[in-house]
């Protein structure tokens, strides 16, 4: 059966763009597979799919041994073959790929959307990146991640220009990392999971203040206008407020603003109104781990606002929402990494949810945090790709 006795309707559309997405491209560089040679998808003896350019990427150029960048398996670039199924289905699809394509884009000129103009990072730079915070000062991006030095910091052309917190066991090194953020003062506070403690160095990296016996599991951070420190705790299931005199690394207050909440983890303020949003990740009656996730706002005086979840997203968007990562945009809209669909959701403003709009929908494989710019650039955290991804919108 070819592509024309699908029809051309609707599910035709929606079967296309998913193939795209999910399996027509590779999920290392995001080039589209084709029956060119360098395009060409190939199975690595672990079973994942990369294109042969990918495969001459990461093996090496004596020996041919590689690693998988999803599984970690080691194999060699000579072992590869031909992945038989992907090849069938882009015959299969030709015809629709060649008619559909206004349809299916999410390109420039798509409203509403943003297309990447920029990745930095990537393989051998970021192993396992797991938070993203930019310098309101200097607008350098900081990424933690499970390097040998945790924390990189990036300039505005992507490039690494200097990396600091040791890995290791002492009181100031940083041994699981999870997020960060960094205060109008330019230091970076990161919450480490390895000693259940939040760490706070200068932007050259020297260690200021260990925040430690305070947290279960400290999760979120993200800064406040007036330069306090917001942390979620997961497991103890609230948000804290620390508020520090970063020069002189000193504590002054530690306050629990919140204690009722579900496995919190993603914590994001808006600098526009001050309004805090906190992701959830529900726990099922079983005590185990549920699938759905949930936004909840509050004021800045901590008043409950509003909320919406998985199922409730649901009902707007065709496919199964799990959010990720939170942060507000510069109208005060809340936005958030959705790892179910590989795609940067609106949500609306707190008062209207849900308002829910893609904002990128193509490019991204595991979306886990993402931040604005001052140039209202978007910066996403894609950790299955090792890299910070930069979207902008080509048009109105």
């Amino acid at each position: 059966m070819g592509a024309e006795a699908l029809g051309s309707g609707p599910a035709l559309r929606e079967l296309v763009r998913e193939a795209e997405t999910s399996l027509l491209e590779c999920k290392v560089c995001f080039e589209r597979f084709g029956h060119t040679q360098q395009r060409r998808p190939r199975n690595l003896p672990c079973g994942h799919v990369v294109c042969q350019n990918c495969v001459a990427a990461l093996a090496h150029p004596r020996t041919l041994a590689l690693e998988c960048p999803f599984c970690r398996r080691v194999g060699r670039g000579c072992d590869t073959s031909d992945c038989l199924p992907v090849l069938h289905l882009l015959e299969l699809l030709r015809p629709a790929l060649r008619r559909a394509p206004a349809a299916l884009s999410t390109g420039p000129c798509a409203p509403g959307t943003l297309t990447c103009h920029h990745t930095f990072g990537g393989w051998g730079t970021l192993v396992n990146p797991t938070g993203l915070a930019l310098c309101p000062q200097t607008g350098r991006v900081v990424v933690v991640h499970d390097g040998k030095k945790r924390v990189k910091v990036f300039n505005s052309e992507g490039e690494c220009v200097h990396q600091f917190g040791e890995k290791g066991e002492a009181a100031q090194d940083i041994r699981y990392p999870l997020d960060v953020t960094v205060t109008n003062d330019c230091h970076v506070v990161v919450s480490d999971a390895g000693d259940r403690s939040v760490k706070v160095f200068d932007f050259l990296g020297h260690i200021k203040l260990v925040i430690g016996g305070q947290f279960s599991l400290p999760w979120g951070v993200d800064t406040t206008p007036h330069n306090e420190v917001l942390v979620t705790d997961a497991e103890a299931g609230s948000l804290h407020l620390l508020e520090v005199d970063f020069p002189e690394g000193i504590l002054r207050r530690a306050d629990r603003m919140y204690s009722h909440l579900c496995s919190p983890r993603g914590v994001a303020v808006s600098w526009l109104t001050g309004t805090i949003a906190v992701l959830e990740h529900p726990l099922t009656p079983m005590g185990t781990r549920a699938c759905s996730t949930r936004v909840k706002v509050f004021s800045a005086t901590m008043q409950f606002i509003s909320q919406v979840d998985s199922f409730g997203l649901s009902l707007f968007f065709p496919s199964k929402i799990t959010a990720s990562a939170v942060t507000f945009d510069h109208q005060g809209n809340v936005v958030v990494t959705d790892t179910s669909s590989q795609a940067v959701l609106c949500l609306g403003k707190p008062e209207e949810f849900p308002g829910l709009k893609p904002l990128v929908t193509q490019g991204l494989s595991y979306p886990v945090a993402l931040n604005y710019t001052k140039e209202n650039s978007l910066l996403v955290l894609d950790t299955a790709a090792q890299s910070v991804k930069v979207f902008k919108a080509d048009c109105g």
